[in-house]
């Protein structure tokens, strides 16, 4: 993780450019209560109406010169705080996109969105504007307190005292702060998550009539949040009204000092003049004490939860030198797998070999570890014994890219991008496919049909995970994305659930015409895995049976009876028709 400060000083230029247009328009700014202190002990005082022009004509290019470096200030710590915090989150999202799926299954998405965007947001404010405004407190109190000495000590010595009573009381608030901001983010993590569950499953509360439950939910999270954030505005009142009072009170007791040393002949009036707009000058410094604690509060603990993001990193490691395979033939073997997870096995002892061209079919009941086989061959996890190859080379030798890069995968769950169908099937390789093999690769997935008869064909936008879409032309859209890659490897992973026989057939023949792709399908039906060249039957994560259809109904086990329970009816139909 690149510390904040790192970025700063990768923009160090800029931000150069920034503080010192800061202390140019700082500057200038004090130079008006001297311009005002002429003109009443010159012009005024003195009756001196020569150099009025002159002292007029100073403060109108006072202030036109604070208007331009102000604007430059403003504008370059703007753009600055905007590009780091757009590299931030580049590296974030990233660092992210790079970590295990064992991270993901302990993380939800809600709670990475909000440390992505909110938290983000917040370190952007605090190296932007709330950045820029607290240099520029420090280098306006300076300056004022350095002119309020050059005119009286001696009453230069109570907004002295003033402002260290204010910086204390900002340290302790921002203490105070610190502990509820986090509680803050905490919670609106849980409810971006609770938000984004509910909106994406929304038909399925629909289906099940959980909107009252689901509602009030969301409201025990957003009261938590409501009642958080309320703490927050409890202690910043609480504090805030003391910054005020002393900047009330301030220029009063400065007329009064400092009215009391021009009748002592201490000081003249034109120097008490400029004293005071000294004084109501760092008046707003002190008043924007307690926001600008409260603002730097959020981004503290906002960093915080950023830096435990950082800190997580992945199981799942590509070696510094992978080996290259110049030609993947599809070669896939399995030796002697055990996989176990959060100390519970789900694979033991597996191992077969699936030649270049051939078919391997997976059966097994819910939680046997069919899945994870997939998951294992694409290192999303690794396997705790034995090893897999591809092409008798250690998938664990490979880079990700030539691994994954040669695997196309039809998922059970299927995952849709809120993009046209043609871009949804062109995923991975957009810079390759072209329009007629995502036309070609359609039709074999039985999807071309359907696709074609949409009011803008290839070029629908589909919505959010596919919504607008059934779980058959889903699945369809996905086999055809898988089909588009042309790769070596085919995994169907019970994707052919949602679809009619008809269609499932057509598939399947599709399936058997890729002579020089190696297969893995897992199916729930027998029909997806019946041409196999050879089939496993899993159960509670060892191989219980293996062989061909025909060997393994011979052999009258699970796999039999998996047969019976989807044919048997037809069959003992048949029988009582002849």
């Amino acid at each position: 993780m690149k510390k904040i400060r790192t970025h700063i000083w990768e923009h160090k230029g800029a931000y150069f450019i920034a503080v010192m247009a800061l202390v140019i328009s700082t500057s200038l700014d004090m130079l008006s209560p001297q311009l005002t202190k002429r003109i009443i002990d010159d012009v005024i005082g003195q009756r001196n109406l020569t150099i009025l022009p002159y002292l007029l004509g100073g403060i109108l290019l006072v202030g036109v010169g604070r208007m331009i470096f102000m604007y430059v200030k403003e504008y370059t710590f703007d753009v600055t705080a905007a590009k780091i915090a757009g590299n931030m989150r580049k590296d974030i999202f990233a660092h992210i996109q790079g970590l295990s799926a064992e991270f993901f299954d302990r993380n939800n998405t809600g709670e990475l969105m909000a440390r992505v965007k909110d938290d983000i947001d917040r370190i952007w404010d605090a190296i932007g504007f709330v950045g820029m405004l607290l240099i520029e407190v420090v280098i306006h109190v300076s300056l004022v307190l350095f002119c309020m000495f050059t005119l009286s000590w001696k009453l230069a010595l109570i907004p002295l005292v003033v402002m260290a009573f204010c910086g204390m009381l900002a340290i302790f608030l921002e203490k105070k702060l610190d502990k509820i901001y986090e509680e803050i983010s905490e919670e609106n993590a849980k409810l971006n998550t609770v938000c984004e569950e509910n909106l994406g499953g929304v038909r399925t509360v629909k289906a099940f009539a959980r909107e009252k439950h689901e509602i009030q939910k969301f409201l025990s999270h957003n009261e938590r949040y409501f009642e958080l954030n309320m703490q927050q505005s409890r202690m910043f009142v609480k504090y805030h009204p003391y910054f005020t009072l002393v900047t009330k009170l301030l220029p009063l007791v400065m007329l009064l000092c400092g009215g009391y040393l021009v009748l002592q002949s201490e000081m003249t009036l034109g120097d008490l003049g400029a004293f005071i707009q000294y004084s109501m000058n760092i008046v707003w410094p002190m008043e924007m004490l307690g926001w600008l604690t409260n603002s730097f509060s959020s981004a503290v603990a906002s960093n915080k939860k950023i830096k435990k993001i950082y800190k997580e990193t992945a199981d799942i490691k590509e070696k510094a030198h992978p080996t290259v395979i110049n030609d993947v033939k599809g070669k896939i073997t399995f030796k002697n797998v055990d996989f176990e997870r959060s100390n519970s096995r789900i694979l033991k002892d597996i191992s077969f070999t699936v030649e270049p061209g051939k078919t391997l079919g997976i059966m097994g009941a819910t939680g046997s570890g069919k899945s994870s086989i997939i998951h294992l061959l694409q290192r999303l996890y690794d396997c705790n014994e034995g090893e897999i190859l591809m092409d008798d080379v250690n998938i664990k030798d490979l880079s990700f890219e030539q691994l994954r890069g040669n695997i196309s995968v039809v998922m059970q769950d299927v995952f849709l991008f809120s993009d046209t169908i043609k871009d949804n099937i062109k995923l991975g390789k957009a810079d390759t496919i072209t329009d007629e093999m995502v036309k070609t690769a359609s039709y074999r997935a039985q999807a071309g049909s359907f696709i074609e008869k949409l009011e803008s064909g290839y070029d629908t936008v589909i919505g959010e995970r596919g919504v607008g879409l059934s779980g058959g032309q889903k699945q369809r859209i996905s086999i055809a994305r898988a089909l588009s890659k042309g790769n070596p490897i085919l995994i169907m992973d019970d994707s052919t659930s949602a679809l009619d026989m008809e269609t499932e057939k057509e598939i399947q023949e599709t399936l058997n015409s890729l002579q020089g792709t190696t297969k893995i399908i897992i199916g729930h039906r027998v029909s997806a895995v019946r041409h196999a060249d050879e089939i496993i039957f899993l159960k509670d994560g060892e191989i219980a049976e293996r062989g061909t259809h025909e060997t393994l109904l011979k052999e009258k086990g699970l796999y039999y009876e998996t047969y019976m329970a989807q044919y048997g009816a037809f069959i003992q139909g048949t029988e009582d028709i002849t």
